[in-house]
């Protein structure tokens, strides 16, 4: 029987360093679904409802549920098995999760409405309920045909990561400054930086976390300043994380600077402008990273101290990359499952060439591919083929490639010709281009942007249409 496992996203507060303070252990336990609904595409659904922090003793969590369209026993089952309307979902002490398994029996046909919502009722040691206590499991034959969404990114400073899967129509928002560091779930050890935030990291020569360090200025990035050898390299392939690979032999595994980038603006910016990393510097840290089995040691501390926290950070390979926030000394849920979302819009460090090098460049209005989750995108003027008849047949197999930069920026421009020749700052829809995306299950769309600015010209707005190619 084929399982898909559907880790719903929380932004889970477990604290994984040696030490807390009393504001982290004083906090409520919550426990919580991350997202309202999820259509079904296989015979067998693992649903995981999350805790924020380890569970203080053994227990249960009381899952109801109310069908519609459908019955228990003929058109599914649950395991554990279902009293009446309610499941028991035992868990240990530590646990982080509670699940259950929903064995759908039979399918939808067109026209019937089939679905089922489970509610989380009670938590034996006294959680409270987080965002989404209840979640809708809705029967789907096939993949999304298509729709016209909105990201809400949250406008031009655009405080939100959106990740979008095109065969659920599902959107899964983060704050863009909840994480710093990203573990690869993969076979390789590597670390990735947020470059939502114009972060960077320097090598330096010890491997001692509890030496002195010092700032170091030339690594900030501006609009074209800092260095390209600090940042990831855009494209998106895990061999190009400015982090070295973390090897097996501790001592060839150095201490890092850590530059955490800028906020973005705490006012509105001027009309037609962005204001996703202009506001205050996020501060600076020091970082070793090692090996501990096959789970990842972070040793991290300010840059004057000298002694350091330390946190085990484990694989999860239903996930790209497992997140930790240096400035909140915790792991948090960011992505999706890295086969359940398609394209992210963000805001994003590139690299560019002004004539003397590549250097780093923020971009807002950015839209990645998840290329490590198996998706593919590329793009498609108009002139060489229509958005309304372009059909399956046209695809271009060839022109998918593994660069999560292939939407990009590309799909708008920031400015306009003013009075006397002066460019002015203005959002600017290209409509002479749209996109194919292939997702990590092989279907195949087409998408075309329709905006990314509301009625007076405010940035951080985008909205697109898709379908399905057939």
């Amino acid at each position: 029987m084929k399982i898909r496992f559907f880790f719903f996203l929380l932004f889970v507060a477990v604290g994984l360093t040696a030490c807390h303070d009393d504001s982290v252990s004083s906090t409520p336990v919550s426990a919580a679904f991350s997202v309202s609904s999820v259509n079904l595409t296989d015979a067998a659904t693992t649903v995981q409802v999350l805790f924020s922090k380890p569970a203080p003793e053994a227990g249960s969590v009381s899952v109801t549920f109310v069908t519609t369209g459908v019955t228990y026993g003929l058109d599914f089952t649950t395991n554990p098995v279902a009293a009446g309307n309610t499941l028991e979902l035992f868990f240990d002490k530590g646990a982080t999760t509670a699940s259950f398994v929903f064995m759908r029996q039979t399918n939808a046909i067109e026209g019937e409405t089939k679905h089922v919502v489970f509610s989380i009722d009670e938590v034996s040691f006294g959680a409270e309920l987080g965002e989404n206590p209840t979640i809708q499991l809705n029967y789907n034959e096939t993949a999304s045909l298509g729709a016209s969404l909105s990201a809400e990114t949250g406008g031009p400073n655009q405080p939100y990561a959106v990740y979008v899967d095109f065969s659920s129509r599902q959107m899964t928002s983060a704050v863009r400054t909840s994480w710093d560091l990203g573990f690869y779930s993969g076979p390789e050890f590597r670390v990735i930086l947020n470059n939502s935030v114009k972060m960077s990291a320097k090598l330096l020569s010890t491997n001692n976390i509890d030496e002195v360090q010092a700032i170091d200025d030339t690594m900030v990035i501006g609009q074209g300043g800092g260095n390209a050898n600090q940042v990831d390299h855009p494209a998106g392939l895990i061999e190009g994380t400015t982090i070295a690979a973390i090897s097996e032999n501790e001592n060839e595994n150095y201490v890092y600077l850590v530059n955490l980038g800028s906020q973005p603006l705490e006012t509105a910016p001027a009309i037609g402008s962005e204001g996703t990393a202009s506001g205050g510097h996020r501060g600076w840290k020091k970082i070793r990273v090692l090996r501990s089995g096959n789970d990842y040691r972070l040793q991290y501390a300010d840059v004057g101290a000298t002694t350091h926290q330390e946190a085990i950070i484990s694989k999860n390979t239903a996930f790209n990359f497992t997140f930790f926030s240096l400035l909140g000394s915790q792991s948090v849920a960011i992505e999706p499952q890295r086969n359940q979302w398609d394209v992210c819009f963000t805001t994003f460090t590139n690299l560019v060439n002004f004539g003397s090098g590549m250097v780093p460049y923020h971009y807002a209005d950015f839209v990645t591919t998840n290329t490590k989750g198996g998706a593919r995108a590329y793009q498609v003027l108009q002139s060489d083929a229509a958005y309304d008849t372009f059909t399956l047949a046209q695809v271009d197999e060839g022109a998918f490639t593994n660069d999560q930069r292939n939407i990009g920026s590309n799909w708008r421009g920031t400015s306009v010709m003013g009075a006397g020749g002066v460019p002015v700052s203005q959002f600017v829809l290209r409509t002479d281009r749209f996109y194919v995306v292939k997702d990590p299950a092989g279907n195949v769309y087409k998408i075309r942007f329709t905006g990314g600015a509301n009625q007076t010209g405010e940035r951080g707005y985008p909205t697109f249409e898709y379908a399905l190619l057939r």
